[in-house]
């Protein structure tokens, strides 16, 4: 009787950590397992947070500037878009001027088809990059600096080429958590 009952407490800790490892987006498991997970909901909040530590490290590595001391905006607009970025201390000069740099850069790259950095962010290809490579001749992409860092701005009267910059602009979105509108601005 004792080995049944150590048998059962091994089966069941075997299924409470595959319902972790579901919860944590690791391996699918059926929703029924999910749903009556006590801690599901706390297990999704761990790998948001975890999610998002594995971006900005990626971020500061390929961008070139701390994360936690910048804020990216991303605008959805009806000719197209915007990428901003912007210090969080105006007196940080270093960091504004790494901004400045990486955006400048990123305009160049992102003119040219070469979308390897948000790759590297995002360890994946983000919505929309397929169509804005094939593309890339309809859309313009024009660095400006602003006050706190700069700014990409993406254009196009093209109208799959303006659906592709949007797709791209809500996953940018979506993933750093911006918290931005997802609709077109006027």
């Amino acid at each position: 009787m004792k080995h049944k009952n150590y048998t059962t407490a091994i089966f069941l800790a075997a299924c409470v950590s595959a319902t972790s490892l579901a919860a944590l987006g690791q391996e699918p498991a059926p929703a029924r397992e999910k749903n009556s997970c006590p801690m599901h909901k706390k297990h999704m909040a761990e790998a948001r947070d975890r999610h998002m530590h594995e971006l900005n490290e990626r971020g500061n590595s390929a961008m070139g500037f701390d994360q936690a001391k910048t804020t990216h905006h991303f605008r959805l607009l009806r000719d197209g878009g915007a990428i901003e970025v912007g210090a969080n201390d105006p007196r940080d000069r270093a960091s504004m001027d790494q901004i400045r740099q990486h955006l400048e850069q990123i305009s160049g790259m992102f003119a040219a088809g070469d979308f390897s950095t948000p790759f590297a962010v995002h360890a994946r290809t983000p919505d929309g990059v397929s169509d804005l490579e094939r593309l890339k001749a309809a859309i313009t992409y024009r660095y400006e600096e602003t006050a706190g860092g700069g700014r990409v701005r993406i254009s196009s009267g093209d109208p799959k080429a303006l659906a592709a910059i949007h797709e791209f602009l809500r996953f940018q979105i979506e993933d750093h958590r911006t918290g931005d509108p997802l609709e077109v601005s006027k």
